[in-house]
């Protein structure tokens, strides 16, 4: 089935964490929640394993309180959070706890999230834990089914099956990395919907160099850093911010349906709105390209 998301997903892998049902602190993620599930963007993405369950109870009580059904909620599969075990049985049983917490019977997209535990040609099995994902979308209890990971190696094999109607890589297709997008073009022109998260990666690309900053859950490096310290001049002299230029980035891209940001509260979710409308002037384009390749600090050769 054909995924057709808006612009901007709204990610919620923090969402709930630390909460206790029935706590002030679960409170104020349910609101949070409530908003996110009520503004203009189509989809709120969250994991069967983000914050070890409780975002999924959190927007299901949101649900819940809303009287909305789970139309706009995409989740993802887990591998077994003690055994590591992730086959078919594995990822029927995954998304009975996804369902059990939303309250909902059905989803329009399911992923398959971080398949790390096991080889590709596993998951790819009889019994692996693609089989369990083609049984969920033919019963008709998910509309369409994607993959969800970071290493592009993997991600263009998984991409390359053909089984699949979504595809989702983070931290891979930004200013700093581009890695990502011939895998991007290859699902584009397969029908999939592609899903590029984590524009910011990591927040460098709205903190801008700092010390401790990250990429991608990396250590920055010093050259990393320099290049950000440059990028961030270059859109100040276009008269515009390094996040909204980094947000752009990816929401330009006619390779990308969907950009998927993290929002943890109502103010940067606004912040985030204030993003998608700031007017990036078009020269800025061509200054990033001067500066040259980002030194990213990624590095899938693991994978390939």
């Amino acid at each position: 089935m054909k995924i057709e998301p808006t612009p901007i997903t709204l990610g919620t892998s923090g969402l709930g964490r630390h909460s206790e049902p029935g706590s002030a602190e679960e409170r104020a993620a349910v609101d949070v929640a409530i908003d996110l599930l009520t503004s203009r963007h189509g989809f709120v993405d969250t994991s069967n394993n983000y914050s070890s369950g409780r975002s999924e109870a959190v927007l299901g009580i949101a649900l819940r309180e809303l009287g909305a059904d789970g139309s706009r909620v995409i989740s993802k599969v887990d591998q077994d959070p003690e055994t590591g075990v992730f086959d078919r049985d594995r990822v029927l049983r995954s998304f009975e706890e996804t369902t059990a917490r939303l309250g909902v019977d059905r989803l329009p997209l399911l992923h398959l999230h971080d398949p790390y535990s096991v080889t590709f040609e596993e998951s790819i099995s009889i019994g692996g834990a693609v089989q369990g994902l083609i049984e969920l979308r033919s019963a008709g209890v998910v509309d369409a089914i994607g993959v969800a990971a970071a290493p592009v190696p993997l991600m263009a094999k998984y991409v390359e099956t053909g089984v699949f109607d979504a595809v989702l890589i983070h931290n891979r297709f930004t200013l700093v990395d581009h890695s990502a997008e011939p895998v991007f073009a290859d699902a584009k022109a397969r029908g999939m919907a592609v899903f590029n998260a984590a524009p910011f990666g990591s927040g460098l690309l709205v903190k801008g160099p700092h010390s401790g900053a990250k990429y991608a859950y990396r250590p920055a490096g010093e050259e990393l850093l320099e290049w950000t310290e440059r990028l961030q001049r270059v859109c100040a002299e276009h008269g515009t911010s390094m996040a909204a230029a980094a947000l752009h980035y990816s929401l330009r891209s006619p390779l990308i349906d969907s950009t998927v940001v993290g929002v943890s509260s109502p103010h940067r979710r606004e912040q985030l709105d204030e993003l998608v409308q700031a007017e990036v002037p078009d020269g800025l384009w061509g200054a990033i390209e001067s500066l040259g390749p980002a030194p990213s600090p990624v590095d899938d050769s693991d994978y390939a």
